[in-house]
């Protein structure tokens, strides 16, 4: 593993990606204990500082995990499809948010990621999956539901869709598409959203899974998604109708 001295990019991130290449192109194994902080100071030719700031790099990935002790040390950490949601549903939050991207265009990957696992969907869904999706529109019918429930009990809904396709990978992915675009939409449509009719889809799409019929479900989807870009729409032209200067004339 080697770093260039004369990059101007931060050593300890040199080293970090240095180490997390060897992992990903095999050359690191599962479990390796890595060399100790002096052994790769001396590697890389830096101080103990900056290869520490490297670990923690690569720990705030989960790449590595540490142990204390007379065996202890870094070692290469298994990655799990599970522990690495959350990483992933923040990184997904923070792009949307900092780069601004539209509704539109977050509604429109949502619904095309959904739908691309729907047929999986139909075809391996479990009872507990219908179980679960049941269970979230009885409770997006109850009156005394708040705002923010309601928000997360839709997120689950769809997380119950999502996993029952029984692909890690597509949940993996999903995870980003769903979870993370949800404050966006919530934000755009949250109070302009009739829950009879998210109750009224939601119900195609779990009898369509318990069906199995994949069509069916689908098409509810796309008057989901249509329903959802036509509230953005609606809400966002009434925010730019009160945002507009007042004429005078």
């Amino acid at each position: 593993m080697k770093i260039d001295p004369s990059n101007k990019a931060d050593l300890s991130a040199q080293i970090a990606e240095a180490i997390r290449d060897a992992i990903v192109e095999g050359r690191m194994i599962v479990d390796e204990r890595l060399p100790s902080e002096a052994e790769l100071a001396d590697q890389f030719e830096v101080s103990r500082p900056t290869v520490r700031e490297a670990l923690k790099r690569l720990a705030a990935q989960s790449l590595i995990r540490t142990q204390r002790g007379a065996f202890g040390g870094a070692f290469v950490n298994r990655l799990s499809y599970e522990g690495a949601y959350g990483q992933h549903i923040t990184t997904s939050t923070l792009l949307l948010s900092m780069n601004a991207v539209s509704f539109e265009t977050a509604c429109e990957a949502r619904y095309a990621l959904e739908r691309a696992c729907t047929p999986l969907a139909c075809a391996r869904r479990s009872a507990d999956h219908l179980a679960t999706m049941r269970a979230e529109i009885h409770r997006q019918a109850q009156p005394g539901l708040s705002d923010e429930s309601f928000c997360a009990s839709d997120v689950a809904f769809h997380r119950a869709l999502v996993d029952a396709a029984g692909n890690p990978v597509l949940s993996y992915h999903l995870a980003g598409a769903v979870e993370a675009m949800q404050p966006l939409m919530n934000m755009i449509t949250f109070t302009a959203r009739s829950r009879e009719v998210i109750e009224h889809l939601h119900t195609r799409i779990a009898d369509a899974l318990q069906a199995q019929n994949a069509t069916a479900a689908e098409t509810a989807l796309h008057e989901l998604e249509a329903y959802t870009l036509t509230l953005g729409r609606d809400v966002m032209a009434a925010h730019a109708r009160k945002s507009a200067p007042v004429s005078s004339g």
